[in-house]
């Protein structure tokens, strides 16, 4: 029986986790089936059968990371049917000695029966045997039956209106939390100290190389100013109360990536990426937007940000912000990265250092916009809205004079959002 390999899903990717098996052995599968949800360190993705068959051993357990190459699951030839049944389509092709793409073959159809071998039936002349109804796999977006592993939830368990939502898991984990515990509970995995132990996922081993590379390749230097941003508060109001613009989902920190995008007009080398032999200054400025999902924190870039007007700016951040919650970001769009954003202030912080991607050389933190007593032009204390902005830069491609000049731009710009008209 050829194997299946653990394919390359995505740009230099070297290993995968197993989420959750779609198939058992003795499944019939067709082209384009799913067989199983891995996660990498980008998103959740399906794998698709590369050819039709009858599934034999699964050889990877659920919650294993194994590398790109290994074999995952065996597939044999299809099952021969008796007369009146369709035999399954195409007969099982040579395994590929490299994984595939995810999408690759005909879609097959949808709805199709899987049937298994009979165990009793002669070598010479496989047969069909009738089995009891199969209990119907619970719905839910791979995220979500991520979540209900670690959490160590039965998806079957959870009620539902027929597809198991974040919010259906985590209402059923919260009751069973404040339930009493019983005596067949399984206690936690824990340490040799007692403390609780908890593997690593992709997201994190991947994040952790990554703040690593960065810390000790980029000499960093961070700066941050405190800016009354009352007019970007105001008109973020006024916008939401224009009928052209109710059904637009713009926030403050819409109007901090327009901002910065402007200001990189001024000081491009703040999205340029150090060389060995040059400063390579690019085009556009591919602008990445730090995102907290369930699989950890990741970026999507908004390519060519700098030529979309702030609605524009908000349709692209929105969509790639939903589908990197679903779990379905893929690695093209978070590549191509010259600039990062990250909003600390939605977690109630005022101000942070934050590390450069690896490969950047600017990123800029933006703090909690709270209400804060204020010394006005006229020597008055006013209560105002007040953020903080922190900007970390590499030291080897920007001077101070540079990262402070950008800073300026960006809070003036924050400060008195009209001045967009003149740049």
């Amino acid at each position: 029986m050829p194997a299946f390999r653990l394919p390359d899903v995505g740009e230099g990717l070297t290993e995968a986790e197993v989420v959750t098996w779609h198939v058992s052995p003795g499944d019939v599968v067709a082209v384009n089936d799913v067989l199983v949800d891995i996660e990498t360190a980008k998103s959740v993705v399906e794998l698709p059968s590369p050819f039709a068959g009858v599934v034999g051993d699964l050889l990877v357990e659920e919650g294993r990371t194994v590398p790109v190459g290994t074999p995952i699951v065996v597939i044999g030839e299809a099952v021969e049917t008796g007369p009146g049944e369709d035999a399954a389509a195409g007969g099982a092709a040579a395994a590929p000695e490299h994984g595939m793409l995810v999408g690759y073959g005909p879609k097959g159809e949808t709805g199709r029966r899987r049937r298994r071998r009979s165990p009793a039936a002669g070598a010479g002349a496989p047969t069909m045997v009738a089995e009891p109804p199969a209990v119907e796999r619970p719905r839910a977006a791979p995220p979500v039956r991520l979540l209900a592993r670690r959490l160590g939830v039965d998806l079957a368990h959870v009620p539902s209106n027929g597809v198991v939502t974040r919010r259906d898991l985590e209402a059923f984990a919260g009751a069973r939390a404040e339930a009493p515990p019983t005596p067949a509970a399984v206690p936690p995995v824990r340490s040799a100290a007692g403390g609780r132990e908890v593997p690593h996922s992709a997201v994190r081993r991947v994040t952790a190389q990554a703040m690593v590379e960065s810390a000790f390749t980029a000499p960093h230097v961070t700066e941050w100013v405190e800016v009354d941003v009352s007019r970007t508060v105001e008109l973020v109001e006024r916008l939401r109360a224009d009928r052209a613009w109710r059904d637009v989902p713009v926030s403050s920190l819409h109007l901090v990536l327009r901002a910065v995008c402007l200001a990189l007009r001024n000081t491009p080398e703040l999205h340029a990426r150090w060389g060995d032999e040059a400063l390579t200054i690019p085009e556009h400025v591919g602008l990445g937007v730090a995102a907290a999902t369930d699989r950890g924190l990741v970026v999507p870039v908004v390519p060519e940000a700098d030529t979309l007007d702030l609605r524009g700016l908000v349709a692209q951040v929105s969509e790639l912000v939903a589908i990197a919650r679903s779990g379905r970001l893929q690695p093209a769009q978070m590549a191509g990265g010259t600039f990062t954003v990250t909003n600390i202030g939605v977690f109630g912080i005022d101000a942070g250092t934050p590390i450069l991607p690896p490969g950047q050389t600017g990123i800029l933190a933006v703090g909690a916009i709270t209400r804060k007593p204020w010394v006005d032009a006229d020597d008055q204390i006013v209560p105002r809205w007040v953020t903080t902005l922190a900007l970390s830069f590499d030291h080897r491609a920007v001077d101070g004079e540079q990262g402070s000049r950008f800073l300026r731009d960006v809070a003036d710009l924050l400060h008195d959002p009209a001045l967009a008209l003149t740049v």
